[in-house]
């Protein structure tokens, strides 16, 4: 469908054909189409004769509209004898116009040359036009092994406004082998190139179709988006991050992937496979990586020395027709190679665009983040691009970094073009960043030493905190009041064991002395008793427990009246003489009483102790 197209607009440009301009003349166009590669690049050589009466300015180049569409690169450029397809740095200005009185289906630029063209005088000069997409895969799908057979058209004829008098055109191919195409006259294949012509008095906008039907392995590379971050740091280092999103543009691939196939058979590697790309780095790029989603791909291999640095990438797989993958590339660039300054202002030069070689950007989107506090910010570059700005917050910002923002569609190599970012910085700017570090370091450690010698303890005048006072007060004199009941005891335990010295040996004084000393001890403790109980009574926070501290101490007193009845009944007893069946007779009531009340004061001490 599109060859049909462009034969039948090719046809109607030639019917509907305008007189030619009489004002100028091409005495001689050498036209050379380079199809080796997925970008089509056409180089011109044209002389030009001014045949008027009057200086002549301008000369005005034609395209069919269907290939203009896939215009990516115009330039207009002196003519130099070896000059294959360079970039020139002498170019001539170049604007679409839309002149009366000509075909339709045409589109027009307008050259202007460096000088008027006199009568009679005659300038040559060279015109680049690199086109995308124009080469169409035939067939549109193969397998994994196949080859990549593609198609492509134009005009055997130089289209122009003007009388061509001589012309003649070479279309150099990949591979020699030539499926097929248009033969004319004036037609030779000499190995991988097809001429055509000399063809001589061609009349305006002459035209004859051809179609060339060939081999061509090359990898289509489309980075469908590219975006470019460029961010400049006053402290000696620009760091470039590059987004990718990548498509193999070649003939779509059919059948089921094999890794096996390729290994048991050498010469099935799928030539037209994406395997690895190139990309042509700054000669001091330094800390490159290059990864994707899944994290950093090892398969890249950088070498270079002090006029290159060379990165070759591999994917994690062959890319072939269709296929899609994203990763990212990142390097450092030492800031003197980026970064000069003129009249005041500041300003960044670096290349435009990807330093993959041979690959087409559908979209290109280029971001200098400046440094904070940049101002008067300008963008100068070799072509047309979108701009617009917007702010990047990253860290110790206040007010976020400047970031310019350019984009442009439809690029080839012959952008990577170096462009310029001027905008002016306060020097003392510089030592905000430090500033901020070290006043919040300080302010840290400040913030430290308040904290280390602050009260940070509950007011002692809130409610709260006296309560929990008294509380703790009620604690401790609980806490004297178990001790004191546990000393208690341990005298009562005293007694005891004099009873039964008194059974075994019967020395009564020596039980009487026991006691006198247990009296006075007992004596000692109920007065530290005394104050303890009487502070609890008085105290709000003790109520809840009072009861128990209280019952306590009434138990141990009735244990303590117990033990000393049953200490006067068995001295008594020994002092009658009487028999040891007796005396046990006597103290079996009592012991039992003693025994139960041992138990109940052991269980309240328990459970004060657990308070």
């Amino acid at each position: 469908m599109g060859i049909s197209r462009f034969v039948l607009l090719v046809f109607t440009i030639s019917m509907l054909a305008s007189p030619a301009l009489s004002d100028l003349v091409l005495s001689k166009v050498d036209r050379r189409i380079y199809l080796t590669s997925h970008i089509v690049r056409i180089s011109s050589t044209l002389e030009v004769e001014n045949a008027g009466p009057e200086t002549v300015s301008k000369v005005l180049l034609a395209f069919p509209d269907l290939q203009a569409q896939n215009l990516a690169y115009l330039m207009a450029s002196p003519h130099e004898a070896k000059a294959k397809f360079k970039v020139s740095v002498v170019s001539f200005p170049i604007d679409v116009v839309k002149p009366e009185d000509m075909p339709p289906g045409v589109t027009f630029y307008s050259v202007s040359l460096p000088q008027g063209l006199t009568v009679g005088a005659s300038f040559t000069f060279d015109v680049l036009a690199v086109f995308t997409h124009a080469l169409r895969p035939m067939p549109e799908q193969i397998g994994q092994a196949d080859i990549q057979l593609v198609l492509y058209q134009d005009s055997a004829y130089y289209l122009s406004p003007y009388v061509v008098k001589v012309q003649s055109l070479s279309l150099k191919l990949p591979d020699s082998r030539i499926e097929s195409y248009t033969t004319l006259e004036s037609t030779k294949v000499q190995g991988s190139e097809i001429k055509y012509g000399p063809y001589e008095n061609l009349p305006a906008f002459s035209s004859s179709p051809i179609t060339v039907h060939f081999q061509n392995n090359l990898p289509f590379t489309i980075a469908q988006e590219l975006v470019r971050e460029i961010e400049i740091s006053h402290w000696g280092n620009v760091l470039v991050t590059e987004h990718y999103k990548l498509i193999h543009g070649g003939a779509q691939s059919k059948g089921e992937f094999s890794r096996l196939e390729p290994q048991a058979r050498e010469n099935v590697q799928g030539p037209s496979a994406v395997r690895y790309l190139v990309a042509h780095l700054p000669p001091r790029a330094h800390s490159v990586y290059y990864r994707d989603a899944i994290g950093n791909i090892s398969t890249s291999h950088l070498r270079g020395d002090s006029k290159k640095a060379e990165l070759l990438i591999e994917p994690r797989y062959p890319m072939f027709g269709g296929w899609r993958t994203a990763f990212t590339i990142g390097y450092g660039l030492p800031l003197q190679d980026c970064l000069y300054e003129s009249e005041g202002r500041r300003f960044l030069n670096i290349t435009f665009s990807s330093p993959v070689i041979e690959l087409v950007i559908d979209t290109l989107i280029v971001k200098v983040v400046l440094p904070e506090g940049s101002s008067d910010i300008s963008v100068a570059a070799p072509f047309f691009m979108k701009q617009c700005q917007e702010t990047k917050i990253s860290h110790l910002d206040i007010v976020g970094r400047p970031v310019v923002v350019l984009e442009k569609t439809n690029l080839v190599p012959e952008h990577n073009q170096y462009f310029q970012v001027y905008y002016k910085f306060n020097r003392l700017s510089m030592l905000r960043e430090p500033l901020m570090l070290i006043s919040g370091i300080f302010l840290f450690f400040v913030a430290c030493i308040v904290y280390m010698h602050a009260d940070t303890s509950i007011s002692k005048f809130s409610a709260s905190y006296l309560a929990k006072q008294q509380w703790e007060e009620v604690r401790v004199a609980i806490q004297h009041v178990h001790n004191i009941i546990c000393q208690c005891l341990a005298t009562h335990d005293k007694l005891e064991a004099s009873l039964r010295d008194l059974s075994r040996t019967g020395e009564v004084q020596a039980c009487k002395a026991a006691r006198k000393s247990t009296d006075g001890l007992l004596k000692e403790l109920s007065k530290e008793l005394k104050p303890l109980m009487t502070f609890l009574q008085s105290s709000p926070s003790a109520v809840q427990v009072l009861s128990k501290v209280e019952e306590l101490v009434a138990k141990e007193r009735e244990l303590l009246e117990k033990l000393m009845a049953k200490h006067s009944t068995a001295v008594e007893a020994y002092d009658k003489k009487s028999g040891a069946r007796d005396i046990e007779s006597r103290i079996a009531l009592q012991q039992q009483k003693i025994t139960a009340l041992r138990q109940e004061v052991d269980d309240l001490l328990e459970f004060i102790d657990e308070i």
